[in-house]
Formats: structure tokens, sequence, C-alpha cells
């Protein structure tokens, strides 16, 4: 017997997808990354136990997660090993916040007027290109050695990327559906809470997800200087004492708190906007 579509949804391409023919792609997707996971798991292991490369240089998985063990019994210089976690995360979620809160108004405000958009675009394009090492020691010349020299980096780091998003959110959002919310007396604050807002969401939170990849990326840049504590820190200071096996428990931790938040954010993406194509 042969299917019958609605040639209304047929034309605009909302034909109804049998929830079987999804699950199967996403489990191949995820099957595919497990097998690629175990395949360069079994490589690092066997160059390790062969000998191919000197521990010193790459230690063998068991001798990683021996140290892991250790460091989570009893921590790293002194400084247990949630506490390193955690001070990287506060300095992470307090740069992330103060990006969101005002990322997005300017992205709106740049993306809505040309004026703003005249002002600030060219300083937010100067900066943004220009690795966080470059400015670092005059942010440091500034606000000093404590943590608001830390937190200013990693924010800096986030801001570009979601001002960016929001404002070309803004710009994407049909003019007419502008003019029909002004037909109908909606005040401009009306229309960007009710239209612009949620025209823009898809691109704001892909920003979002950005900005986080680069935080986390400037982390280690950003517990450079002055640091006692944090992912960063011990990723640093372990690699000046030539212990690698600690260096990479710092990088799979990192690797790994990023991409839950990653996982955690797409989500969230897929809530919020179901109709994004880019959020499936």
């Amino acid at each position: 017997m042969t299917a019958h579509l609605d040639p209304k949804l047929v034309a605009q391409g909302t034909a109804p997808q049998s929830a079987s023919a999804k699950v199967p792609r996403e489990t191949s997707i995820t099957l595919i990354s497990t097998i690629t996971i175990i395949a360069l798991i079994a490589v690092w292991w066997l160059v390790t136990t062969l000998g191919w490369i000197d521990a010193l240089f790459l230690p063998s998985p068991v001798a990683v997660i021996d140290r892991f063990q250790d460091l989570l019994a009893n921590g790293y210089m002194s400084i247990s090993l949630w506490s390193h976690i955690g001070a990287s995360l506060g300095r992470i979620g307090t740069a992330l916040i103060a990006a969101v809160i005002t990322a997005i108004p300017l992205g709106i405000a740049i993306g809505r007027n040309k004026i703003v958009r005249g002002v600030l675009d060219p300083i937010i394009e100067f900066y943004r290109p220009i690795p966080p090492l470059a400015y670092l020691p005059l942010i440091v010349i500034w606000c000093g050695i404590g943590e608001l020299s830390k937190v200013l980096l990693i924010y800096l780091a986030i801001f570009a990327p979601i001002v960016i998003a929001t404002a070309t959110g803004v710009r994407s959002v049909d003019q007419a559906k502008i003019r029909a919310a002004q037909s109908l007396g909606a005040t401009q604050m009306q229309i960007i809470k009710h239209v612009i807002l949620p025209s823009s969401l898809p691109n704001i939170l892909t920003g979002i997800r950005i900005g986080l990849g680069v935080g986390w990326s400037t982390l280690v840049a950003a517990e450079l200087v002055g640091a006692s504590e944090g992912l960063g820190f011990m990723v640093q200071s372990s690699s000046q004492l030539l212990a690698t096996d600690v260096v990479i428990v710092g990088i799979l931790i990192i690797a790994v708190i990023a991409f839950i938040l990653e996982i955690g954010l797409r989500r969230l993406q897929r809530k919020l906007v179901p109709w994004d194509k880019q959020s499936l």
C-alpha cells in the first residue's frame, strides 16, 4: 500500500518523517564516534606498550588513569582536584554570564542601529582575531594578577562570538514580521521581545556555544599569571615539571567538561528552537 502525503506538506518541505528513520541515523553516528574513540585509545595503548614513544613524551593510558586516581586522592600541589575544577568552572561561568548579559543587548543594538554598528563593529572586529596571549600582558598591567584579569581575559574571548552572532541574527529577521508588529502598534521593546529575540535565538545560542568553546581554550592562558589553582594552572605548572601524565589528565578533564557543556547547550537549543535545522 502506498502512503498518502499531503501535497501542501510536501510543497512546504514539512512532510512528516518517521521516528524509525531518525533513530537509526543518531544510533549510527554514536556508534561511529564510539568506535573512533576506542580505536584511538587502542593505538595510544599499543604505541606506548611497545615502547615506540618514550613515556616522558606520552605515558600509557594505564599510567594516566593511575595518575588521575592519585590526583583524586591526594590533589595537586596540596590542593584537591575538585578545587582546581571548581576554580576553573567559576572563572568560566562568571565570564560567560557577564558576556551573555552584555553581548546580547549590544548585538541587538548593532543589528538594529547603523550608528551603533559603525561605532562598535570596528572595535570588536579589531580585537577578535588577536590571540589572548597577545593582550594578556596589557590586561595584567591594567588589572593586576588577581581574579579580575583572569575572568576579563576569558570574557573578552567569549564576548566577540556572542555579539557577532546576535547581530547577524537580528539583521536576518524577516522585515515583514517587524512591519506587521509595527502596524499593530507594538513598541520598540515589544518588537525586540516578541519578534527579534525569538527569531534571533538560534544564532544567539550558536554564538554562546562557539564563545564557550573559545573560553575554554583561553582558560590556560588566563591561568598563566598569578594563579594558584585551576585546571589551566595545573596543566601549565605540570608541563614545566615534565609531568606529562598530569598534563594529559588536565587536558582530558577540560575536554570532558567542555564536551558535557556542549551537549547540554545542544539539547537546550533543540528544546528552545526545534524549528531550526542547525540545532537538530
